[in-house]
């Protein structure tokens, strides 16, 4: 993955076999990707990468991140729960999320279109930095499957760390349990997952 934004812009993220080719999706997308960087910039962010994407910061705190892919571009808002959305134009990030955090573009000559939008958006999200206002803590009841009840229930070490994670982390690995119906795959991935859960990490992360 890219570690500077600028590489961003001219070669791609670097998560596929797409990196630096007419095809990739940073060049595809790049007129409106451009549009958003001038806007972010205009109004006062710090640029970064992370997670192999272009980054704005106000301080210490993650603002807006951009994404490419195939079919359209986004600006996702780092702190949606937060986000009022009077334009309506916030979309969830997938079907499992909690909150309308991101504006999707299928066509570079939307951003100029929706510029006032996407303004006071970043200035209400700065704002909240500004003032230190963090989303309230949202309690979540998981639905452990029962393969992974019945292997806490053995194992108690195993219990204690799996306990220990964070919420979001938890929720990684029942979504990527619940991702098939087969008991049999569902035991065999918890045995795979173990050595992450004692370590404290969530199933995406290396």
């Amino acid at each position: 993955m890219i570690a500077d934004p600028e590489e961003f812009f001219m070669r791609g993220c670097g998560r596929c076999d797409r990196f630096a080719t007419p095809d990739c999706s940073a060049r595809l997308w790049r007129q409106g990707l451009d549009d958003l960087r001038r806007i972010c910039l205009d109004m006062g962010l710090t640029e970064t990468a992370k997670w192999g994407h272009p980054c704005y910061m106000r301080g210490e705190r993650n603002i807006a991140l951009f994404g490419a892919f195939r079919g359209d571009f986004r600006l996702s808002f780092m702190n949606p729960a937060l986000m009022k959305d009077p334009a309506g134009v916030l979309e969830p990030n997938g079907p499992n999320a909690r909150h309308k955090s991101m504006i999707r573009f299928t066509r570079n000559d939307q951003v100029a279109g929706l510029e006032p939008v996407i303004r006071a958006y970043l200035a209400e999200a700065i704002d909240y930095a500004d003032r230190g206002i963090v989303p309230a803590r949202e309690a979540v009841e998981l639905e452990l499957p029962d393969e992974l009840v019945e292997v806490l229930d053995g194992d108690p070490e195993l219990a204690e760390a799996f306990h220990a994670l964070t919420p979001g982390r938890q929720k990684s690995y029942v979504f990527a349990l619940n991702s098939t119906k087969n008991p049999v795959t569902r035991f065999a991935r918890i045995e795979k997952y173990r050595g992450k859960i004692m370590s404290g990490k969530g199933a995406l992360d290396r």
